[in-house]
């Protein structure tokens, strides 16, 4: 059958369309690129050139980010050997009859304690350690002495904070007291925003330690 002029025409029209179309859509599908990965929702501002550093300069959190503010928590009363309100009687349980090892002091042995109930509290809102971003820290000079013991202190927050190498990933050892530097109470490569200062007083006699800290859901579902 011959085709018209026409016909001819608009076959030839179609025909055209199609490459310029299937061109199209195999020049779309190369140029989708795979979905990028999402900003973390909480990014340590490190000095840098510091491996190990025990603390981050600031921090920055994305917009709309769930953010969880525990209340300031002390230590729990476990060392029934001691005096009731005592400080010793808030030394950690790890330490059997609060027998405290060679250089541990009693600020330390009552941060371990303290650490331990931010644990907790944390981890009944689905959040670990490693979701902190800010830490405030008040310490109260133990008897005796006239000033807070801020070295006890670093050593029982090494325990469970800032305690892996940045560069090479591997675990930073950690004291306790004045032993031979050990594997940490628990890994976690978090750096937060932290002080620390003395204060006058802390609200339940015998503590020397309190903290409240700022955590960070590492999505942006909120607990529950």
């Amino acid at each position: 059958m011959k085709l018209s002029t026409r016909t001819t025409t608009f076959a030839a029209g179609l025909a055209a369309a199609a490459v310029v179309l299937t061109a199209c859509s195999s020049s779309d599908d190369t140029s989708e690129s795979a979905p990028s990965e999402p900003a973390p929702v909480a990014t340590p501002v490190l000095e840098p050139g510091q491996a190990n550093p025990m603390i981050a300069q600031g921090v920055t959190i994305r917009s709309g980010a769930t953010v969880y503010k525990s209340s300031g928590l002390g230590p729990s009363a476990s060392n029934t050997a001691a005096p009731q309100g005592s400080p010793e009687s808030y030394v950690d349980s790890m330490f059997g009859g609060g027998v405290l090892p060679a250089g541990v002091t009693v600020t330390e042995a009552q941060g371990i304690n303290v650490l331990k109930n931010i644990r907790t509290n944390l981890e009944a809102q689905g959040l670990t350690l490693g979701d902190v971003t800010t830490m405030r820290v008040f310490l109260d000079n133990a008897p005796g002495t006239d000033r807070a013991d801020y070295a006890g202190w670093n050593r029982a927050y090494r325990q469970f904070f800032a305690n892996t190498n940045l560069d090479s990933g591997d675990t930073e050892l950690v004291p306790l007291g004045t032993a031979e530097p050990a594997a940490p109470l628990e890994r976690n490569a978090a750096r937060p925003t932290r002080f620390a200062l003395e204060v006058g007083s802390l609200p339940v006699n015998g503590w020397l330690v309190e903290v409240e800290v700022d955590a960070v859901y590492p999505d942006d579902a909120a607990a529950g």
